[in-house]
């Protein structure tokens, strides 16, 4: 068997966006699979750091906060609250909406959660010196920056 990566045309191997692309894809694998290791994945991640920064929401805002379509932000939440990492409670203001809370579990998994994520970064970015990394970083954050305002 040939573990070789697979040729790519040079005239697209070499352009920024292919190299983006597939080194998303593979950091996405890497984050699966190390979300994996608390049966959980991406969108729970994104729920439970937002709540453990910013402190209690209702849904709405948490999906607006996480860039979550609402549909999915409910069933991330079903799941959290029926592993008693969140709990649902009626928003005192307006007891139509409902505020989402980090229980003391759901605290403590958005910790482990977060030091999986600074492993997974540590392994994608291996190859890198500290100030490649930053440079990056910063380079990344420009481009989405940009294109997040069109």
């Amino acid at each position: 068997m040939d573990n070789a990566a697979p040729q790519s045309p040079a005239g697209l191997s070499s352009t920024a966006t292919w190299l983006l692309n597939q080194t998303a894809s593979h950091a996405a694998r890497l984050l699966s699979e190390g979300f994996a290791t608390h049966d959980l994945r991406g969108y729970h991640y994104r729920l439970l750091a937002t709540l453990a920064e910013d402190g209690p929401a209702s849904q709405a805002d948490l999906g607006r906060r996480c860039g979550i379509d609402r549909s999915d932000v409910v069933a991330a939440v079903n799941d959290l609250a029926g592993r008693g990492l969140v709990v649902r409670a009626p928003d005192p203001a307006d007891r139509r909406r409902n505020v989402i809370s980090a229980t003391d579990a759901g605290a403590d998994e958005a910790r482990r959660m977060g030091a999986t994520l600074e492993r997974v970064q540590a392994d994608l970015l291996a190859p890198l010196s500290a100030t490649e990394r930053e440079q990056l970083t910063r380079l990344l954050t420009r481009l989405l920056h940009h294109h997040s305002r069109h």
